[in-house]
């Protein structure tokens, strides 16, 4: 049985050195895909909420508020650049066979923790290669999906790892840290069934504030139940079930997927299974009779509506967890980035009226293949004189059978980003988390406030 111990020596063991080449490098390229979706993120209302209620609680502070040029607490600042990062459901996602977490959820609260302590790039990459492996491991040893608590559950024992490690925390307080953070702040999973709102974007980042907070008690003296996981009543016994974990130095990073799409993680494969067969065939949505998507239980549980009606969509959250709606989009527009997501494409007759002869059923093959490490989708397009187009998917570019390189992950930056930064400003931003070694995250902030 995994102990509240185990996770803390972990945590504070970790440096720099124990990380290969290739978990450096892979660790970089998810900074990098963070902050620019962060940057992307900047003028979106529900982030901007949280900037309100930040600047309404704090005159300022030491760690930089992405793309608001000012600073808060780290506190503070972990829970709206976690928003940021989280907000636009284009981030990376572990996949599990009962949990899909987005490990790029921890990437504010160790970045802002980092920038308080005034940490170098190598403590950054230690701190996120603790977070990541223990929100992999957690992932899946001990899912929490069906026993109805959200992902964020891991999130915040994963981000108080990675924070008390860049805060330099011996092992009796990263100990008190994890077990503050878990005892506290279990979240419920009704975030993301029935109808789903805004907070679905933004709960990580309250997981996050929660970790910083956590840490930060524990550096100043403050006791938590040493024994949280395998104690009377803990964590194994409420939350989760006994679990091992199997801890590596950050090795849990390459089985990350980078989103293609702007789309909730188990929708990837089949959007771009349609976009395919859109194209290839020059399918007119106007003809179309019918889709028929053939997806594994985790989809169809998830946004083909097991959880709640997947065909009533009206906004932005719901759309990004609505098979139906995504896979009518991306028939029609060949594409599903952020213009898919506009409130008034939502609401456009095209998509409202396909989407409603969209058909999701789990095919028990497909489960069991997503539970070997396949994402796979099989798509039958019908037209109004019969003709039936297929595609069959095992997996998409982003899977970590088809991993994305920095090339692509900077097109996504460019794509994502526009005009907010400038030609010098991007290639500044490049430099710095490609050679984050070299520099100290004040470095790396400097150019994200």
């Amino acid at each position: 049985m995994t102990t509240t111990l185990e996770f803390a020596s972990f945590a504070t063991e970790i440096d720099y050195d124990d990380l290969s080449p290739d978990v450096r490098d892979a660790l970089k390229r998810r900074v990098l895909d963070a902050v620019g979706i962060g940057i992307a993120a900047a003028d979106a209302g529900p982030p901007n909420a949280v900037a309100d209620t930040v600047a309404d609680l704090e005159d300022n502070g030491p760690c930089a508020l992405w793309r608001r040029g000012r600073g808060a607490s780290p506190v503070q600042a972990a829970m709206h650049n976690t928003a940021l990062v989280r907000y636009l459901d284009y981030m990376d996602s572990f996949l599990a066979p009962g949990e899909t977490p987005h490990p790029s959820d921890n990437v504010g609260a160790v970045v802002a923790a980092a920038e308080y302590a005034d940490r170098s790039g190598k403590e950054l990459l230690a701190g996120l290669a603790v977070a990541y492996e223990i929100q992999a491991e957690l992932a899946w040893n001990a899912p929490v999906r069906d026993r109805g608590f959200d992902h964020v559950t891991h999130t915040v024992i994963s981000a108080a790892a990675g924070v008390s490690n860049v805060l330099g925390l011996d092992e009796a307080a990263a100990r008190n840290a994890i077990a503050i953070a878990g005892t506290a702040h279990n979240a419920l999973r009704v975030t993301r069934t029935g109808e789903i709102n805004e907070w679905k974007g933004i709960a990580s980042a309250n997981a996050a504030r929660n970790a910083v907070y956590s840490a930060m008690l524990a550096k100043n003296g403050m006791a938590g139940p040493r024994n949280l996981f395998e104690g009377q009543k803990g964590w194994q016994s409420v939350i989760s079930g006994p679990f091992e974990v199997d801890l590596s130095p950050g090795e849990r990073v390459h089985d990350v997927m980078t989103k293609r799409y702007v789309a909730e993680t188990y929708a990837q494969s089949a959007v771009e299974g349609i976009i395919e067969v859109a194209e290839r065939e020059d399918l007119a949505a106007t003809d179309v009779a019918g889709i028929k998507l053939q997806t594994f239980g985790g989809a169809k549980l998830i946004i083909g509506g097991g959880e709640g009606n997947r065909y009533e969509v009206r906004n932005r959250a719901e759309a990004d967890h609505s098979l139906p709606y995504m896979l009518a989009a991306a028939l029609i527009d060949r594409d599903l980035s952020l213009a898919q997501y506009e409130p008034d494409r939502i609401r456009r007759d095209d998509v409202q009226e396909l989407l409603r002869i969209v058909d999701v059923s789990e095919n028990p093959d497909l489960t069991e293949r997503f539970e070997a490490g396949e994402m796979p989708a099989v798509i039958d397009v019908t037209m109004d004189d019969g003709t039936t187009y297929r595609v069959e998917k095992d997996a998409f570019l982003g899977h970590p059978a088809e991993p994305i390189g920095w090339d692509a992950l900077e097109e996504k930056l460019d794509a994502v980003t526009g005009d907010s930064l400038s030609p010098d400003g991007r290639e500044t931003l490049l430099e710095t988390i490609r050679s984050l070694e070299e520099h100290d995250v004040s470095d790396l902030t400097a150019l994200l406030a």
